[in-house]
């Protein structure tokens, strides 16, 4: 009786901790924030790129890692709320990639492309660049953006490495040769003022990345993954191979593909 009266007193404790709570019923594997609005997806971003999930420690990711497992295999302890069910899922996602479930390097995990890529984004919008600090940023950006799509590939259908870096290779000979071209064109242009050539030069770096971008996803990893979690590190869509073009739909025997979308 005894027994009984202390597995009632902590389900109802936990069931009043989940009710106080604004967080909704957890779901494992699954984005926290409702995908079918603009504002869910929104949320669901502002999770993935939450840089305090840098700060978290080792143990703090074993205890999320465990949490997630106790819960996976229906052996949770009493009292754990959706709070911190979310918050473990969130952590866990943060640190280690979903197919190898090895730690990603810091600065190519998705919670630190702000902080490591502001500075770069900074150097790319410097006045007055010399051909060699163009080169610089041109180059340091497609190097990290590249790493950031390897660190986050989709390890389920390992690519040749040879594959990244032909398009390491060519996001970055890309890049630079228009960063570089846009800037000799300008400053020849001699009909433009001093103050209208370095406004021009300041938007140069957006033409240059942009065709670039194609290019570093050199990881290999397809928009359309087979049998991949739909929740990965991106916010991601699930499609029926019978939806697909005919020559997608061949290339895989799995019923559905995901795929990754944007806001």
């Amino acid at each position: 009786m005894a027994d009984t009266a202390t597995t009632a007193s902590a389900a109802a404790a936990a069931s009043a901790a989940n009710a106080s709570s604004d967080a909704p019923p957890f779901q494992l594997g699954k984005p926290r924030f409702q995908q079918t609005s603009f504002y869910g997806r929104f949320r669901h971003f502002l999770d993935i790129i939450d840089p305090r999930t840098l700060f978290v420690t080792e143990r703090r990711l074993r205890e999320a890692v465990q949490l997630l497992e106790d819960y996976k295999h229906g052996t949770l302890r009493p009292g754990v709320t959706n709070e911190q069910l979310w918050s473990a899922q969130k952590i866990k996602q943060a640190i280690l990639h979903p197919d190898t479930n090895e730690k990603i390097f810091m600065p190519f995990r998705m919670s630190g492309y702000i902080p490591f890529g502001t500075p770069i984004v900074v150097g790319l919008l410097l006045p007055n660049q010399t051909l060699a600090s163009t080169v610089f940023w041109q180059w340091l950006n497609q190097s990290h953006n590249a790493c950031v799509n390897y660190a986050n590939r989709n390890a389920t259908k390992p690519s040749p490495v040879s594959k990244f870096i032909q398009g390491y290779l060519g996001a970055v000979i890309s890049a630079v040769s228009i960063a570089v071209g846009l800037n000799v064109l300008v400053q020849k242009a001699n009909k433009f003022t001093p103050a209208t050539r370095l406004l021009i030069q300041r938007f140069v770096p957006f033409p240059a990345v942009g065709p670039a971008g194609d290019g570093a996803d050199a990881s290999g990893p397809a928009h359309a993954h087979p049998g991949a979690t739909p929740d990965r590190h991106v916010h991601a869509g699930e499609i029926e191979t019978s939806q697909l073009e005919p020559e997608i739909a061949q290339a895989t025997s799995s019923r559905t593909v995901v795929y990754n979308k944007g806001l």
